[in-house]
């Protein structure tokens, strides 16, 4: 059984004693985009301490963002917004031209999608602070099947064997792997996915130019998963820096964004767990892989499944959590088989324990050099994974 905690969606915001920091709840339901009003959004953006319910008082009292931005001090109070935030928006107005800021973005090869924009992911709209506007690098969608993928950025050796072993069947039957492009299991999610041809999705905690993704040394990834069809999103405008209190909000878009949140590795004090609170916030499915008791990083899956998440050992167990059942039936149907009488011999003794190549020699009875030499190869067609130092085991 998986935890989860029901949740209504962003156009009803009657949720009791929820709301962002400061900021009031309200009611009504947005008009549609107005066409040419674009850029008018970005001052507020940049501004930034409009967030999801400020946004919603502008965009339910004036008729178009352009006459907000034009709007009175006075206007913009009687929109609902406090005199503190009025007194410094109107003082930084000028510095905040929208044609600018556009130019900014686009400079920067950004897209903007607003959340009354029809392309706008539904999943992600049905939250109760769902971001107004979005900076999109590659191509949002609307994604049938996406699932938030997450965990430590001191991921270990296991966690090392866990990720390609579930991502990897995940990404092959189309799911589309949501997560935060950090260090460790995030970014070894997006690799895993991107090496077996699937679709995913990095929600950053800072703006999206080049100077300032974060982390500055996965940079080379976040273009590669922009060229491969995926996207690169984040709802601070370029030149954000990755500031710590960013990240708790960032988390919230990758849970609101998967049907569920899968986390792999993670100590008590870790931001997946935040990000697994936040999916339950948000009638989201958790999973969660176990790990060693003594290992700390294994902690917080460990606890989530004592608390009720799915316990998750393969990549059928996500998918049947989620009822993809022709995809299941694909995964549990799929064996490695052997291209040869000696790929046959090594797969009769390797598995998911690490087993070291000389080990295998004793074991098959084959000599050191064919054992290498057809391992490179296994490893090659995907069959067997070296985990360094010559140990080896199962790629899936």
């Amino acid at each position: 059984m998986s935890i989860s905690k029901p949740l209504p969606a962003f156009d009803s915001l009657t949720r009791s004693g929820i709301k962002c920091q400061g900021e009031e709840k309200i009611h009504p339901s947005p008009p549609l985009q107005k066409e040419g009003d674009l850029k008018y959004w970005l001052p507020f953006s940049y501004y930034g301490k409009f967030g999801p319910v400020r946004f919603r008082k502008i965009l339910n009292y004036f008729p178009t963002m352009a006459e907000a931005y034009r709007a009175s001090g006075a206007d913009l109070m009687q929109a609902g917004i406090e005199e503190k935030y009025v007194a410094e928006f109107v003082s930084a107005r000028p510095e905040l031209h929208p044609d600018k800021l556009l130019a900014e973005v686009a400079a920067n090869g950004i897209n903007l999608l607003t959340i009354e924009d029809e392309n706008y992911p539904a999943r992600l709209k049905q939250i109760y602070d769902a971001p107004a506007l979005l900076y999109v690098r590659g191509k949002l969608e609307d994604d049938e099947w996406p699932l938030g993928v997450v965990g430590t950025r001191k991921i270990t050796s296991y966690g090392r064997m866990v990720v390609p072993r579930i991502v990897a069947d995940l990404a092959r039957q189309g799911i589309t792997v949501v997560s935060g492009l950090a260090f460790g299991v995030d970014a070894l999610a997006h690799s895993v996915t991107l090496e077996n041809k699937g679709r995913t999705v990095a929600v950053l905690g800072s703006g999206l130019d080049d100077k300032t993704i974060y982390p500055a040394v996965n940079l080379n990834l976040a273009h590669r998963i922009i060229e491969s069809g995926g996207a690169v999103i984040s709802e601070l405008p370029p030149g954000t820096p990755p500031l710590k209190q960013n990240f708790p909000h960032r988390n919230r878009i990758i849970s609101g964004l998967a049907l569920g949140v899968l986390v792999i590795e993670a100590d008590v004090n870790s931001g997946s767990l935040i990000t697994a609170k936040l999916a339950l916030d948000q009638n989201r499915d958790v999973f969660a892989v176990p790990g060693s008791i003594l290992s700390p990083v294994s902690a917080g899956p460990n606890n989530l499944i004592k608390m009720g998440a799915k316990l998750i050992v393969s990549a059928a167990d996500v998918l049947e959590a989620l009822n993809l059942t022709e995809a299941l039936q694909f995964i549990e149907s799929k064996k490695i088989l052997p291209d040869t009488p000696n790929e046959a011999k090594i797969l009769e003794h390797i598995n998911h324990e690490p087993l070291h190549a000389d080990k295998i020699v004793v074991l098959t009875g084959l000599d050191a050099s064919t054992v290498s030499s057809t391992l490179t190869f296994m490893e090659m067609k995907g069959k067997v994974l070296n985990l360094g130092g010559m140990n080896y085991v199962l790629a899936r």
